[in-house]
């Protein structure tokens, strides 16, 4: 019934494609073979001949629904590796899915806390306030009177997921199968991330620690505000919440009317950016338009707001500090020093030729800087920089890629609300205070001193751990000769054994020509005795200890 099911789904997609004039996506797979006979079933022919393959490939994910739409919006992402045309009409996919029944929705929450809806909420709205692929969001408003969003899995969804990855699975090997294209995407790993991320998903309690991590982690620091998520009412498909007012970020308009200064607020963004991935090693990966607003209560000093929470991305101390020294020295043209920090990350390999590596990153990135300080782009940087590491079979790493994708939404957002952004001067200052802060002089002593009272506290104990290892370095030495004196006995008996075959092989060899002399050749007698008793002798030999 699966291997229908699936059928049925290919079957769909193959005609999709093929109605919106987008053949040339199943030519490197067996789908090709069909698509005389899809034409027959396309009912209609795409009727925007005149739209470039990026929109067409827009409609077509959009036809076949939100776990394609999602893939789309993920696939964007990958501008090391898209052609730009695809990648920019990918990034505009809507998220926008009709609602289920308001009543379900009723169904789950009391089922998911256990409780009649009248005991937990004194009103419930019916109509969500958005309904996404996965999640639809209802406000609420609890006994004690607080404001709050409800947010509520799809039923039925995680089914419909697993079915469309299969199919996913399928195709992304025959992409990397038949297509030079597929194996430079990685498909199937790109299915694979994608599903991770969809799974993740669909557990509202990841979705509610991440919140939870956020709002800590900017406790301090009023330039960004997170809602209080109720621990006591979340579970796996429904997620309780502070409900949030203000502008959305998107919304020029409204934000001029509130008379918001919006050269602050763009300054704000990559501010927090850079305060998420260099001092909390923890960014909010899917900051695009509708999950950022304002609060514009004091226009001259205004407050982002940050919700959805359900992809987040880490960074570990060596990927911060090559990334920080990356966008350091490609400001400041030194390629030799990019090229050299990549091969010292591990990013790409030893033994790639840094002289070529640093020609290439030049011939990529020169080009930028013909643009004005002000229109030159970090994410851009990140984009030219992978598409050209890709080429000396760099493997970007998936937090690299959430970074670059972050990244290129904060700075569209920055230029959004004022088109003269510097972001290497708002940048600048933060991240050289960030090196010297984290890895310079004062940072050092700074780690001395905290590391000094546990190594004075262990110092009474230095000569037996010294003691201790000297023996274990000792015995493993001891260890190492045994093992290299048991490798060279059994390459002797190897070569002895070897030996011990040979001469038997020329043993039987011989006796085997002895025999045919007895037979055939009467008159040499000692010919035949000679080679009787060299044969004896090679198997006296070869069986001797």
């Amino acid at each position: 019934m699966t291997s229908l099911l699936t059928l049925r789904r290919a079957f769909v997609i193959n005609r999709t494609l093929i109605r919106h004039g987008l053949e040339e996506f199943l030519a490197p797979t067996p789908l090709s073979r069909l698509t005389g006979l899809m034409k027959l079933f396309a009912l209609s022919s795409n009727k925007n001949r005149k739209l470039n393959r990026g929109q067409r490939l827009n409609q077509a994910l959009t036809e076949l629904g939100p776990i394609f739409i999602k893939l789309g919006q993920m696939l964007s992402t990958r501008r090391d590796l898209l052609p730009d045309d695809i990648a920019e009409e990918l990034s505009k996919l809507q998220d926008k899915v009709a609602p289920f029944d308001s009543q379900l929705a009723l169904d789950i929450v009391e089922r998911q806390l256990g409780a009649p809806i009248n005991s937990i909420f004194s009103a419930f709205e019916p109509k969500p306030l958005a309904s996404a692929s996965v999640a639809q969001v209802h406000s609420a408003r609890l006994l004690s009177g607080e404001e709050v969003v409800v947010k509520i899995i799809r039923p039925g969804i995680k089914k419909k997921i697993v079915a469309d990855l299969k199919l996913l699975h399928l195709l992304a090997g025959w992409f990397e199968k038949y297509s030079s294209t597929g194996r430079r995407l990685h498909a199937r790993t790109i299915i694979r991330d994608y599903q991770t991320t969809l799974f993740n998903e669909l557990d509202l309690r990841i979705e509610a620690a991440n919140t939870s991590q956020l709002k800590r982690n900017f406790e301090n620091n009023s330039i960004l505000y997170v809602p209080q998520v109720h621990w006591d009412l979340c579970q796996k498909r429904v997620m309780v919440q502070e409900k949030i007012h203000g502008i959305p970020i998107g919304n020029i308009d409204e934000l001029d009317r509130a008379e918001v200064d919006r050269k602050l607020l763009a300054h704000r963004g990559v501010e927090i950016f850079f305060t998420q991935v260099f001092k909390h090693s923890y960014f909010h990966a899917d900051m695009h338009p509708g999950n950022i607003f304002v609060d514009a209560e004091n226009p001259a000093d205004p407050k982002y707001i940050g919700i959805d929470c359900g992809i987040m991305g880490t960074l570990n101390e060596s990927d911060k500090r090559y990334l920080a020294q990356n966008f350091v020295a490609f400001f400041n043209r030194d390629y030799r020093r990019i090229a050299e920090l990549h091969v010292d990350s591990g990013w790409v390999r030893q033994d790639v030729s840094i002289e070529e590596f640093e020609s290439a990153i030049r011939t990529a990135c020169e080009p930028i800087f013909g643009k004005p300080l002000d229109e030159i782009s970090f994410g851009h940087f990140l984009v030219q920089l992978f598409q050209t590491a890709r080429r000396f079979e760099m493997e970007v790493q998936p937090q690299l890629v959430l970074l670059q994708k972050t990244l290129l939404y904060i700075e569209g957002l920055g230029r959004q609300l004022y088109p003269k952004l510097d972001l290497w001067q708002t940048a600048q200052p933060f991240l050289k205070s960030w090196l010297a802060e984290a890895y310079g002089p004062v940072a050092v002593w700074n780690k001395i001193k905290q590391k000094a009272p546990q190594w004075f506290e262990q110092l009474p104990e230095m000569p037996d751990k010294l003691s201790h290892f000297l023996d274990t370095a000792k015995s493993r030495v001891e260890q190492q000769q045994k093992l290299q004196n048991r490798l060279t006995e059994l390459k002797n008996a190897q070569k002895e054994s070897a030996q011990k075959i040979s001469l038997s092989i020329l043993g039987a060899t011989i006796a085997l020509i002895w025999t045919f002399g007895i037979t055939n050749i009467t008159d040499n007698q000692w010919l035949s005795v000679g080679l009787l008793g060299l044969s004896i002798t090679c198997f006296v030999v070869s069986f001797k200890k």
